[in-house]
């Protein structure tokens, strides 16, 4: 097992896929995970959305604990600033930033995203290279992608697809909804849907295998649990705290 899978989090919580509708988003939300594999805590996980005006900013980092740090430090950071859409439409990204720092790992790449001419040019900042790829009109980067799925409606048995872009390929995923089930976490106990998006992706849980997410079964479908198997053990990642959670979720 490599542990920079270990702590890999967002881009699990990136596909995590939410579902609601954009208008019955809190404008400002920030959710806290603990990261641990075979029961042993190995990291924090915190993702944070605020509303500016006719923007919303999306934050996530991710980073190791002390004990972790001395030989294998996690610092990892990812952002995305969305253009809001009308009415209920969630909207498009324009920009997107991801800085890895695992180990001796680095990588440090931002997107920037032309809607109208359905372009986006993409700089790797450590290479000092950049590349301009062609996108569809329904593109997100790996951050923003949560919540765009959010305002989708999801259904066990069914499986839907979405676009990807992530500094380097444009990714068609497919995410499957597999069923609900009631959980226990540390802020309550939830109904939730569970997914299963058949992924990849620069950074985050992308040396791991199978990856299931719980999302709480109300009108708000926020994260509340993920595991990804490894070759030793599996990972979990579990909602411990924030601004807000779905207490309407809760029976």
């Amino acid at each position: 097992m490599k542990l920079s899978a270990l702590l890999s989090l967002s881009a699990v919580l990136v596909l995590s896929l939410s579902a609601i509708p954009a208008s019955a988003m809190s404008p400002n939300e920030k959710l806290i995970y603990d990261v641990s594999w075979t029961g042993v805590k190995a990291g924090t996980t915190v993702q944070e959305a605020t509303t500016k005006g006719g923007e919303i900013h999306i934050v996530t980092t991710t980073r190791s604990m002390p004990w972790l740090d001395t030989f294998f430090k996690v610092d990892d950071r990812a952002e995305s600033v969305v253009q809001r859409g009308s009415g209920d439409r969630f909207g498009v990204p324009t920009y997107f930033r991801n800085k890895i720092s695992e180990g001796t790992h680095r990588k440090l790449k931002e997107a920037r995203f032309d809607q109208q001419k359905l372009k986006v040019e993409s700089r790797d900042l450590l290479h000092k290279t950049q590349r301009v790829d062609d996108i569809g009109p329904n593109t997100f980067d790996p951050l923003s992608i949560v919540y765009y799925v959010r305002s989708l409606q999801l259904s066990p048995g069914k499986s839907l697809h979405v676009d990807i872009y992530d500094c380097k390929k444009l990714w068609n995923t497919e995410v499957k909804v597999l069923n609900r089930e009631e959980i226990d976490t540390p802020v309550g106990r939830f109904k939730t849907i569970v997914v299963q998006p058949l992924m990849k992706a620069d950074g985050f849980f992308n040396r791991s295998g199978e990856i299931k997410v719980w999302l709480t079964d109300d009108a708000l479908k926020i994260p509340v649990m993920v595991t990804t198997k490894v070759k030793i053990g599996k990972i979990k990642a579990v909602l411990v705290g924030g601004s807000y959670w779905p207490q309407s979720a809760q029976r």
